[in-house]
């Protein structure tokens, strides 16, 4: 008996076969490496992703955190803007003593951003409580003010005298305006 495998049959196994080494060699020459490579760069991704989520929620909480102090230190950051009015204080405070006086100091080592003031007070008192609930009246006021220390307290037969200094941080919107303006040019 003869065989009888028709040529077409024959150059469709060779035809195959040699598709077939075309895929091994494909894949060991392509496939593979890339997928070593694929392996790699989606570990990397995860890496990545995981640092990204933790970002993620630190900035979260940090934005909270900030919402909170904002929140609570709502009437510090609205003093910050205040722009201090001596004739207001002096008529705020006077209350406290018996004679008042605000003036302006100009210290050349202190920024242009906040004023300095020079406070002198006297009272009819015998102890200082008046002074006392001033400064209690000060951290309840709409400005920064920082009460430098030491005060200078005098008696006078019934009548104490006190002198101090205090800086108050204000904005001062000239001293903004101007610079802005500077900067324009």
């Amino acid at each position: 008996m003869k065989n009888s495998i028709s040529r077409e049959y024959i150059y469709l196994i060779i035809l195959s076969f040699v598709l077939l080494i075309l895929v091994v060699v494909f894949s060991f020459l392509v496939l593979i490496p890339k997928g070593k490579e694929y392996r790699i760069q989606r570990n990397d991704l995860q890496k990545v992703d995981r640092l990204l989520r933790q970002e993620k929620d630190l900035a979260t909480a940090t934005m909270q955190k900030f919402k909170e102090l904002q929140q609570s230190n709502r009437r510090i950051i609205k003093s910050f803007d205040a722009v201090f009015n001596p004739q207001r204080f002096e008529k705020e405070n006077r209350k406290f003593f018996s004679k008042l006086s605000v003036k302006s100091v100009g210290l050349p080592y202190i920024e242009k951003s906040f004023a300095v003031y020079e406070v002198n007070t006297s009272s009819q008192i015998n102890s200082p409580t008046s002074f006392y609930n001033f400064l209690d009246a000060l951290n309840k006021s709409d400005w920064i003010i920082k009460v430098q220390f030491p005060i200078d307290f005098q008696r006078e037969d019934k009548m104490i005298n006190s002198s101090f200094k205090m800086q108050v941080y204000s904005n001062n919107r000239d001293t903004n305006a101007s610079t802005s303006a500077s900067d324009a040019k």
